[in-house]
C-alpha cells in the first residue's frame, strides 16, 4: 500500500509541474485536487481485490481525462459509497415491519392490524402533527453509540471523538477512526448549514465570520459550510433548520462601547429566506469532518475535502446528509449523465437540486487512528500559534 501511495503522489507532482496553469495557480491546486480524488476513489471503488496494475492504469486514466470527465467520476464515485453508507444506516435504523425488536417472528394467533403505507411512514404518533411541519419517520429508538457501534460492525470502521493526540494546547478534542478504511474511502460527512455567496452577510458574526467560528470551511466554488450549529450531532432523527446563536465575547475591562454594540448587532444573523426545515438523522457517526485537527509539524494528513453535489431527489438518502442550505444555497442546475447528475449550464435534459457538500476521503489505509486535515489556511493573513504550515505552495496557490 505504501508504494501504491508513492504512485499516486508521484502522478500528482506531474501536473503540478504543468505549465498549462501556471498564470492562475488557484486553478492549478484545484486541478491537482481532483487529480488525487480521481485515483484514490477509483482505486477504492475497485474493492479489496485491486492490485497495483490497476492503480498504474488509474493514473494512465487520470493522464487523459479532461478535468470535467474526472470530476464526473469523482461524484460517481463518492455517490456510490455514500448510497451503500445510506443503506446500512437504514438496515440500522428503519424498523422491520415483519419482526420485532429482537428479531424474532410475531407469534400473535390474530395478525396485527394492517398499517396503512402512510401510517409506517410517518409513524403513528406523527398521525396529527401539524400541517406545516414536515413529518418524522419513525425510527428504532437506538442512541448515537449504539447505532455508531452497529455501523461499525456491517462496515468496518465507525468514527468516534476524544482527546486529540496533538501536542498543542489548543488541540483540544479529535475525530478518530475506528475501524480500518482504505485509501479513497468517504470517512467523514461535513455537516452544517451551506452559505453561496450571495448569502454571506447570513453567516452569524458577519462581517467577521471567523473571528468566534473555527467551523467554517469554503469549497472552490465559494460555498462555505458552517459546522456550529451541528455539534456533535444528536440522539434521534428530527427536522433541524440550523438555527444557532453563538456567544459574542465583548471587552470586560471597560464598558460597552459603541463598537462592541455595533459587533453585537452584527453577530445576529440577518432576517432572510434560512427558514429550511428538513428532516435530518441526528445519529450520523460519520458527520464528524468538522472535528479533525490539522497535523501538527512532522505529521502528515492522513484525509483531504472533496466537493460532493448530493442530489437531492434521492429521497430515501437525504436523512443521512447532515446538511440544509439557507435560502437556495446550493441549488443548482443539473444534468443527467446515465445514473448520475452533474452541473451543466445547458438546459437541455432533465435537470434537479443539489446540496453542495463536502466529504472527508482518506489519503491512506487507516486503522485506529486520528483523522488530520490539512487546514491550508491562507497565508495572507495572520495565522494562530497552532498551525504548521503541511505545503506553503500549495496554501498560496489555493488562496491566490
Amino acid at each position: 500500500m505504501a508504494s501504491l501511495f508513492n504512485k499516486f503522489q508521484q502522478a500528482v507532482g506531474v501536473l503540478a509541474k504543468s505549465t498549462t496553469f501556471a498564470k492562475n495557480p488557484r486553478q492549478l491546486q484545484f486541478e491537482a485536487d481532483v487529480n488525487k480524488l480521481f485515483m484514490y476513489t477509483s482505486y477504492n471503488r475497485l474493492g479489496r481485490e485491486a492490485e497495483e496494475t490497476d492503480a498504474e492504469e488509474i493514473i494512465e486514466m487520470a493522464g487523459k481525462a479532461t478535468l470535467s470527465e474526472q470530476q464526473k467520476q469523482v461524484q460517481e464515485n463518492i455517490h456510490y459509497q455514500v448510497e451503500n453508507f445510506c443503506s446500512l444506516m437504514d438496515g440500522i435504523l428503519l424498523p422491520d415491519v415483519n419482526k420485532n425488536e429482537s428479531g424474532s417472528q410475531s407469534t400473535n394467533s390474530l395478525p396485527p392490524p394492517r398499517r396503512s403505507g402512510l401510517t409506517f411512514a410517518v409513524g403513528s404518533s406523527n398521525a396529527s402533527a401539524d400541517a406545516d411541519k414536515p413529518l418524522v419517520p419513525e425510527t428504532k429508538p437506538l442512541k448515537l453509540n449504539e447505532v455508531s457501534q452497529r455501523l461499525m460492525d456491517q462496515m468496518g470502521y465507525t468514527l468516534e471523538i476524544k482527546p486529540s493526540v496533538i501536542p498543542h494546547q489548543d488541540a483540544g478534542q479529535g475525530c478518530f477512526i475506528k475501524g480500518e478504511a482504505d485509501v479513497g474511502t468517504v470517512l467523514a460527512f461535513y455537516p452544517g448549514v451551506i452559505y453561496s455567496p450571495a448569502f454571506y452577510r447570513y453567516i452569524p458574526g458577519y462581517p467577521k465570520v471567523d473571528s468566534q467560528n473555527s467551523y467554517l470551511i469554503t469549497r472552490y466554488d465559494g460555498t462555505v459550510i458552517n459546522a456550529q450549529p451541528w455539534g456533535l450531532g444528536g440522539e434521534s432523527r428530527e427536522v433541524w433548520n440550523g438555527s444557532y446563536t453563538p456567544k459574542v465575547v465583548t471587552n470586560t475591562k471597560t464598558s460597552e462601547n459603541g463598537s462592541d454594540r455595533l459587533w453585537k448587532a452584527l453577530s445576529k444573523p440577518l432576517e432572510g429566506s434560512g427558514k429550511a426545515k428538513d428532516i435530518l438523522e441526528r445519529r450520523n457517526p460519520l458527520a464528524f469532518g468538522h472535528l479533525a485537527n490539522h497535523p501538527a509539524k512532522e505529521m502528515t494528513p492522513n484525509v483531504m475535502i472533496c466537493p460532493y453535489d448530493f442530489p437531492l431527489m434521492e429521497k430515501d438518502l437525504r436523512p443521512y446528509i447532515p446538511n440544509i442550505s439557507f435560502g437556495d444555497s446550493g441549488e443548482i442546475k443539473m444534468k443527467r449523465f446515465g445514473s448520475f447528475w452533474f452541473k451543466t449550464g445547458s438546459k437541455n435534459g432533465l435537470e434537479a437540486p443539489v446540496l453542495k457538500t463536502l466529504v472527508l476521503v482518506a489519503t491512506r489505509a487507516l486503522s485506529n487512528e486520528e483523522l488530520l486535515l490539512n487546514y491550508r489556511l491562507s497565508n495572507s493573513k495572520r495565522r494562530p500559534d497552532w498551525y504548521s504550515p503541511v505545503n506553503e505552495e500549495e496554501d498560496r496557490r489555493r488562496w491566490s
